[in-house]
């Protein structure tokens, strides 16, 4: 790995830890810089998994204070999100790629749909559910497959949280976004540990995209929780959006 190469991994780390904190799908950033400086595609997913757990570590010590006030529902669901990475870990180390890939599109499309919607859509939900209402069963089934999306592949894993958990509980958008960094790290966390004994891990690339990932998710807690709803809403739509572009280009 030459001095540029380096480099360029290093700021990918840094662009991916913010957006994974703001919003979501910074795998996009990351894993396609390692196979541009020529990475194969499982050495790439495996070693960008395990590197970008320190910066949504970093995203969620960000957003503790949000977290402070949803304990009551963290358990059910990190248990949902931590099966699912691991069933999804296995998956990547089994199954072909293309079986997940092509309908990773439709799974962000369904996401922005539901970002757009979530607002008058969360407005109907209120009143049919107590202001603390735990999880139902398929909210959870959704986080728990979200997991196995996540655990093999990743890319834009936080869109859907958002989308799911921003339509299914009663909570603002940044209340939700605290609880996405946490499922989506705990989802990195478990398949990580999964690669880093079974799959081809670049440790070089590892540290890399981690030291870039920590400055990242601790830029994106600073500032993107500062953002109002509709901007992070419109952030996320032009995310998702530019996720399905490069997804199918």
């Amino acid at each position: 790995m030459t001095v540029a190469e380096a480099l360029l991994i290093l700021a990918a780390g840094v662009a991916a830890g913010t957006i994974n904190v703001v919003v979501g799908s910074g795998t996009l950033i990351t894993f396609p810089v390692l196979l541009a400086v020529g990475f194969p595609p499982v050495t790439a997913n495996v070693s960008n998994t395990i590197g970008l757990v320190p910066g949504s570590l970093s995203g969620v010590v960000g957003y503790r204070r949000e977290l402070a006030t949803q304990t009551h529902r963290l358990l059910q669901l990190s248990i949902a999100s931590v099966t699912g990475g691991i069933v999804g870990a296995v998956a990547l180390l089994e199954l072909p790629a293309s079986a997940f890939e092509a309908i990773v599109p439709v799974f962000i499309v369904i996401a922005l749909v539901l970002i757009i919607i979530q607002p008058r859509l969360a407005k109907r939900l209120a009143s049919r559910r107590p202001a603390h209402a735990r999880p139902g069963p398929v909210t959870t089934g959704l986080v728990f497959g979200t997991g196995i999306y996540g655990g093999y592949f990743g890319a834009a894993q936080g869109i859907l949280l958002l989308g799911i958990l921003g339509a299914t509980l009663p909570e603002d958008l940044q209340h939700v976004n605290a609880i996405k960094n946490l499922l989506a790290m705990l989802v990195n966390l478990v398949s990580g540990i999964i690669f880093a004994f079974v799959a081809p891990v670049d440790w070089e690339a590892v540290a890399l995209i981690a030291s870039g990932s920590i400055v990242g998710g601790a830029l994106g807690a600073r500032y993107g929780r500062r953002l109002p709803p509709q901007a992070l809403r419109a952030l996320i739509v032009v995310v998702g959006t530019v996720a399905i572009v490069r997804l199918l280009t």
